[in-house]
């Protein structure tokens, strides 16, 4: 098999790397999130919201040098397999497979809720068919794509941000920040926004397709992170100077809600478009990873070899993207978007980790070691933060994927003694 067709294209720079991270993160959570965060935690959102930044931040910093050190596509797949071993590399990409899948039918739905309520599910599928197609084409067509959605999407919260700021019904008052439903309210709306902030792994997914990885990735990942950070703050601060942590925490479309409430009605269905846009630039962005996780896991065996195949022609994993398109188009079709989401934040919290506990193992100085630290504890104070349902689900889904790899280990072993 020649090298340009067993291998990807480097063509990607720190631009479009930046790019496609912030296509993953500012995208449907920040339309979708804040109600339930401050339903959660009441006047501690914005705690939440800087726990959540720490947690990310962490996680982006540990993915960062371990892009950099293994600059191959698979993400934290990788890394725990060359750090950790076999089954925690195994266990991190069945984690972001199986979480990011839910994460995908999750944003299909958003986009059919805001766009044609009625026929969600059938516009869902749409959705999903036609980014699968785009990813299809190559990886820069993608990154084309992302760069346009992430401009629409700005727009709309700058506008947000402006409308909310500049009416009569901002009360700097609504800001006041404590922790009136106690640490545990702090800690799951953190829990909710994260999963908002959780794109920057899209980078380093795309480590076999960024030109001088080493140099692209660590500048790529915390540049976005920021970038998105300043984004969710501005937009939370104007939305809660309007609504206050008790309308915001009972608004269904939040977003929408505020611009109502400064006085500006006409911004309502532009904020519609925006979410639709949003989730469209995350589900792009989110099949973009899922493909490549796949990828990577079916070169080695732990899915069917033939998701290993790479297009001769545009350079992608074509076979590992049009499983995956077709996978969460029938989730699309049939699931509730609560339970996607709930059920995605367990694996993607997972998935993270393992990518801190990789990180710990590149340097055994102490103060290297703090970051992958804060992040492991901060993923598992998160993760058990959720309902117990997604909790349950999720640790079963983990447990099951454990089971398999056990299973297949045995009967390699068996093969090879017979």
């Amino acid at each position: 098999m020649s090298a340009s067709s067993s291998g990807l294209r480097r063509t990607l720079g720190v631009g479009d790397a930046v790019v496609v991270g912030l296509g993953s993160m500012v995208g449907a959570g920040v339309f979708a999130s804040l109600g339930p965060a401050a339903h959660a935690a009441g006047s501690g959102l914005l705690l939440g919201l800087a726990v959540a930044a720490v947690v990310a931040y962490c996680n982006a910093m540990s993915s960062a040098r371990l892009a950099a050190r293994y600059p191959a596509s698979g993400g934290t797949y990788v890394y725990g397999r060359e750090r950790l071993g076999e089954f925690w590399g195994y266990l991190a990409g069945w984690s972001f497979v199986v979480g990011k899948t839910a994460s995908c039918a999750a944003m299909a739905l958003t986009v059919g809720t805001y766009l044609w309520p009625g026929q969600a599910h059938a516009v869902a599928v749409a959705a999903v068919v036609a980014l699968t197609a785009v990813n299809y084409g190559g990886i820069q067509k993608s990154a084309w794509l992302t760069r346009v959605i992430v401009a629409v999407v700005l727009a709309v919260l700058a506008s947000v941000v402006v409308a909310c700021l500049v009416s009569g019904e901002a009360d700097a008052g609504r800001l006041d920040i404590g922790v009136s439903d106690g640490a545990g309210g702090v800690l799951q709306a953190a829990g909710l926004l994260f999963f908002a902030f959780a794109g920057y792994a899209r980078i380093a997914t795309l480590g076999e397709e960024v030109r001088d990885p080493a140099r692209t990735i660590p500048r790529a990942i915390p540049l976005a992170l920021g970038i998105t950070l300043v984004v969710y703050a501005c937009v939370a601060v104007a939305v809660l100077s309007v609504l206050g942590p008790d309308g915001l925490g009972e608004a269904s479309a939040p977003l929408a809600d505020a611009v109502r409430e400064a006085g500006t009605p006409w911004l309502v269905p532009v904020v519609r478009v925006g979410a639709a846009v949003a989730a469209l630039g995350s589900l792009l962005a989110l099949i973009l990873g899922v493909s490549r996780t796949t990828l990577a896991m079916a070169r080695d065996r732990h899915l069917p070899g033939a998701l290993a195949a790479v297009h001769p022609r545009f350079q992608v994993p074509h076979r590992a993207e049009l499983a995956v398109g077709a996978v969460v188009a029938v989730l699309a079709a049939t699931v509730d978007v609560r339970g996607a989401i709930g059920f995605s934040s367990f694996g993607v919290l997972a998935y993270y980790a393992v990518a801190n506990a990789s990180a710990w193992t590149l340097d055994p100085a102490p103060a290297a070691r703090v970051v992958p630290v804060v992040g492991l504890v901060g993923c598992a104070a998160l993760a058990f933060s959720l309902p117990v349902v997604p909790v349950l689900v999720g640790a079963g889904v983990l447990v099951l994927g454990a089971v398999a790899y056990g299973v297949r280990r045995q009967a390699r072993v068996g093969g090879g003694r017979a």
